[in-house]
């Protein structure tokens, strides 16, 4: 079967106990692999409404086919789960190494069930996997864990790995590769410490991906070098990563009102200047903190860079450039304009296993919560939480990653939070429980069906419209009639995307189409432009059952009022708007054709997209 190892390693942490089963050519080709894939598995693995932290929930490490393969950026891998956050289906993606090396080790997933009476360890060496046991790495944070591996297993290894944060299983939970890439949305690091699981190792391995036309796939990936080069389609973009990542263009974003003020209720020139989103910008950062370039497996860009931080006992060599998103949340979203306020806390991130999104919204949703009166200082642990204050935000996060005092309740996220403390409702901006990422839907309302009606809610890197959309005129991106076929087939991109393993920025950076032309020449599948709409409409619905099947309908996937303008903000350049975000979703589903009261797909619509008997047994069963 070219470009699959074609073994899937179950490990079982209850019976300690590992299974290997083959690949079935039939769900690679229906299901590719990645998110896709990993929702397949566990619809059959995990029984109906299982907790998240159940000893039955299962967390799965998913490749694509592009990992480990000559293809630009195919590095992703996903972490599959159920979310603690938003109780349903969870996928998170993430970059670095250990996509590729997992499929060096002879296996394209992990898929790992039950609870370890005491902590544990996964290595796959070689392509044997064996528990150890986890003690001495426990309660470590992933920089120091990560280095007592390497001083236990030698440097050549990959590790995904939790930190403080999932070994107390809070909700904001990340799963850490290579100490700063994060599989950080919807708490699958949470999970992973529900099961006493530290980290997954692999080391060496000699499996070799089978190509079925390396020829075509060194062809695609000249022309998407040349894509890049100067005269070339992609060369603004890529010219943008490659010099400041994803933080190139945030000050401009914060003054467009993208990205969130004062937890989405403030305005750019009202409440926060130019020269405070501007300080936090790459080119401001870069001469003052820019050691070096660094990149994931396999990638030519090196959108990241590693920073060197002079602040007192925060003083480190092993800091990174944060990314737009972590701008967004420690930055203008806390009104913030301190660029070592903004490294530190996304350091603390990194070291203890937390999503920067989730974890700068809940102290985002806290602020507002403590200036309306809604909590005291002493509720607070004495913290004097005012707007911008660099201090009391290192404070609050430091209480967090310690998981004391109000940090407790914290680890639950933001909507968590306020569950468990019995106040502070009426200041959440959550999409189904989980914080918003950094790009706005009153900016741009293609976002507000995304948010409100992924499958994995609260992204802005999924099916639909795009964050690009953005940038339409006013009277293109607020007109909300016929908006169905254009956010179906958003779905073709990135559904592909998240199963085949390349980042998410090759959708611009990388030649058009070249998702399906590099899974093609490495399978060999052969994809008809029908057959690829099929498995968009595949992919989508196999992760909306997953929530079926949890019990919910349209009426249980909600969004924050705030987030789609209810009521309208009175200042800024979001002033007055409002999104019809019903509407929105009403376009979607009607033109899939699916039950507008329910969204729950027709009969024949789950027939003619294909693969998806197990789905048709529990919506229509005999």
């Amino acid at each position: 079967m070219y470009g699959y190892n074609g073994k899937i390693l179950i490990a079982d942490l209850t019976e300690k106990t590992f299974k290997t089963r083959d690949l079935d050519p039939d769900w690679a080709f229906l299901y590719i692999g990645g998110a896709t894939l990993g929702a397949r598995f566990l619809y059959e693995m995990m029984p109906a409404k299982t907790p998240a932290f159940a000893p039955e929930s299962v967390l799965g490490f998913v490749c694509g086919p592009t990992n480990g393969t000559k293809a630009l950026l195919g590095a992703r891998f996903c972490v599959v789960s159920k979310s603690p956050a938003t109780d349903g289906w969870n996928d998170s993606s993430c970059g670095g190494s250990f996509g590729p090396a997992l499929r060096k080790t002879g296996f394209d997933a992990v898929f790992v069930k039950g609870i370890s009476e005491k902590p544990v360890y996964i290595l796959i060496d070689g392509g044997k996997p064996e528990f150890r046991d986890a003690s001495a790495y426990w309660g470590k944070t992933t920089f120091e864990a990560e280095s007592l591996f390497k001083k236990d297993l030698g440097d050549k290894i990959s590790v995904a790995q939790i930190g403080p944060g999932g070994e107390n299983m809070s909700y904001m939970a990340a799963v850490i590769n290579d100490t700063h890439r994060a599989a950080g949305r919807g708490g699958p690091g949470g999970v992973m410490g529900s099961k006493k699981l530290k980290a997954v190792v692999c080391r060496g391995g000699d499996a070799v991906i089978s190509v079925k036309d390396d020829a075509a796939l060194v062809e695609n990936n000249k022309e998407c070098v040349a894509h890049g080069q100067p005269g070339g389609r992609g060369e603004m973009p890529v010219k943008d990563l490659k010099t400041y990542g994803t933080s190139g263009h945030y000050d401009s974003c914060v003054m467009m009102a993208d990205a969130p003020t004062m937890n989405w209720a403030g305005a750019p020139g009202t409440d926060i200047s130019f020269e405070k989103a501007e300080a936090l910008a790459g080119r401001s950062t870069d001469p003052k903190y820019k050691i070096r370039s660094l990149g994931c497996n396999n990638c030519y860009i090196k959108c990241g860079a590693q920073y060197r931080l002079d602040s007192g006992k925060y003083k480190t060599d092993h800091a990174t450039r944060p990314e737009y998103e972590s701008l967004g949340a420690f930055g203008s979203n806390l009104l913030n304009g301190d660029a070592d306020t903004v490294i530190i806390l996304n350091r603390l991130c990194n070291q203890y296993g937390y999503d920067t999104l989730s974890f700068g919204g809940t102290i985002a949703w806290l602020t507002e919560c403590y200036n309306k009166g809604i909590f005291s200082a002493d509720e607070l642990d004495g913290t004097d939480l005012k707007w911008g204050d660099t201090d009391a935000m290192i404070a609050i996060a430091e209480k967090i990653c310690a998981n004391e005092g109000i940090g407790v309740p914290l680890n639950l996220a933001s909507r968590g939070a306020a569950r468990a403390l019995g106040k502070g409702e009426e200041c959440l901006v959550t999409a189904n429980g989980i914080e918003l990422p950094m790009h706005g839907s009153r900016f741009n309302p293609a976002l507000a069906r995304t948010f409100q009606y992924d499958p994995s809610p609260g992204r802005h890197i999924k099916g639909g419209r795009g964050v690009p959309f953005g940038n339409s005129p006013p009277e293109v991106k607020y007109n909300f009639e016929d908006t169905g076929a254009a956010d179906a087939a958003g779905l073709l991109e990135w559904e592909l995307t998240d199963a085949c393993g390349v980042c998410g920025f090759g959708q611009f950076l990388l030649a058009p189409g070249i998702m399906s032309r590099f899974v093609d020449s490495i399978t060999g599948f052969d994809h008809t432009p029908e057959e690829l709409t099929k498995f968009a409409y595949r992919s989508f619905t196999l992760r909306h059952a997953f929530n079926l099947r949890e019990g919910y309908r349209r009426r249980d996937f909600r969004i924050s009022d705030r987030a789609v303008g209810k009521p309208p903000l009175k200042d800024g350049p979001l002033k007055g708007i409002t999104i019809d975000n019903e509407k929105l979703a009403d376009n979607f589903y009607g033109y899939l054709g699916w039950d507008l009261e329910t969204a729950v797909p027709p009969r024949d619509f789950l027939e003619n997209v294909g693969g998806l008997d197990c789905v048709i047994k529990d919506l229509y069963p005999a």
